[in-house]
């Protein structure tokens, strides 16, 4: 694989994988509360046994082509690509910041991607380890995963939700997983060590919580019409409606709705069903057609910038530009406030004809600095700079054709 770069996008000291930091955190309590350094028992603050901890964010993509199985992860940080298990006819590729999962229609198959961030608060962890293999969790190409730092939770096609130790998905394996009771719409999304899950409610949807039993512990009085589309913010849960949004929060244990309409009627075809964003922000996007829903999780407005034909759309937050993935191939940047375009890219799709190919189309990646944009018929990814007019920092050659894309270690 060869590595093409216009300029050097991170100072040489942030490429550095550190080895595990010895030092604790600030903010974590008086020195008097933590073992001495040079004690030989003394165990750093954040250590996770066979991780390494660095200083940077430690991102890889994990690339899949359906019709070979090939499947790599690329290192972000060395520009190299590695090897893992091959797995043929996955539809689509989900992760949680750690694991991919790849569904097909026999099951879905566990990456652990071996990066990931642990986030404290008032301040983040990053650890890199070996990638591997983790197994098959037996869930068809419909199913939905969602995950916590404790539960990775499975809603299969007709509603039923299993649940799994994520403890021991990280030590590479897969351990047997509890059924929940009843079935559900959409995803079950954990959250706050508890469960969000649409169940009908006297022939309407209507949001609950559960515990982590599946026991019923409250049932807001908000319902949600045709519910698709969920993310995960640090201002709540967002659950996408025909209507518009709920977000949900938890507060002094208590769970509160609250609903964000579109203000206006919204065509089924047009709805905001896929909603992206960079992990931490609270600024979502959804395609629509030929235009693109930002929802402001701060602001609680919906806005919706009208562009071209979209294939694929995100953006990394306040301040930041909307990325939108266009028929022409080309990335376009839009100020989100205007709605006006602001920057444009070469065309970087080879096969713009297939650019919009449902499940197989080429998505956007955004983390705090870049945005990666896959090219499957050039067997390329590229890494934008958005900050600096869509300056393509690297592009990556690869050995595969990277249908699927995903970025973990966020």
């Amino acid at each position: 694989m060869t590595v093409r770069r216009n300029v050097t996008p991170w100072a040489s000291a942030a490429l550095v994988l550190t080895a595990l930091l010895t030092t604790s955190c600030a903010g974590e309590g008086n020195s008097a509360a933590r073992p001495a350094a040079s004690s030989p028992s003394a165990t750093p603050h954040g250590y996770v046994e066979g991780a390494r901890e660095a200083a940077e964010q430690q991102s890889r993509l994990l690339l899949n082509d359906p019709d070979s199985g090939d499947t790599r992860i690329l290192d972000l940080i060395t520009g190299k690509a590695h090897r893992t298990a091959p797995v043929k006819d996955a539809v689509r590729l989900w992760t949680d910041g750690r694991f991919g999962y790849l569904h097909t229609s026999g099951g879905t198959h566990v990456l652990d991607g071996g990066a990931w961030m642990v986030d404290h608060g008032d301040h983040v962890h990053y650890y890199s380890a070996a990638a591997r293999d983790v197994g098959e969790l037996p869930a068809g190409s419909r199913a939905q995963v969602r995950s916590d730092a404790a539960v990775t939770a499975v809603t299969d096609e007709d509603g039923r939700a299993l649940l799994y130790d994520r403890g021991e998905l990280e030590k590479g394996r897969i351990a047997s997983s509890r059924t929940l009771p009843g079935t559900y719409t959409g995803a079950v999304v954990p959250y706050e060590e508890h469960l969000l899950a649409f169940a009908d409610k006297g022939g309407t949807t209507g949001l609950v919580v559960l515990d982590r039993e599946g026991e019923r512990v409250a049932s807001p009085d908000v319902t949600c019409e045709e519910p698709r589309g969920d993310a995960v913010t640090g201002r709540g849960v967002i659950l996408g409606c025909a209507d518009g949004a709920l977000l949900v929060r938890a507060r002094s244990g208590a769970f509160t709705a609250e609903k964000i309409p579109y203000g206006q009627d919204v065509p089924a075809k047009e709805r905001a069903t896929v909603l992206r964003h960079r992990p931490g922000s609270d600024t979502l996007t959804a395609a629509a057609g030929d235009a693109v829903w930002v929802l402001d999780v701060t602001e609680r407005t919906w806005t919706r910038v009208d562009t071209g034909p979209v294939v694929a759309a995100n953006t990394a937050g306040e301040g930041s530009p909307l990325l939108v993935l266009e028929t022409d191939g080309s990335l376009h940047g839009y100020d989100i406030a205007t709605g006006k375009q602001t920057a444009r890219t070469e065309p970087l799709l080879t096969d713009r004809k297939r650019a919009g190919a449902g499940g197989s189309a080429p998505v956007i990646e955004v983390d705090r600095s870049r945005a990666y944009v896959n090219d499957p018929e050039g067997k390329r990814v590229f890494e934008i700079d958005y900050n600096d007019g869509l300056r393509i920092a690297r592009s990556f050659d690869l050995d595969v054709k990277p249908v699927l894309m995903a970025e973990t270690g966020r």
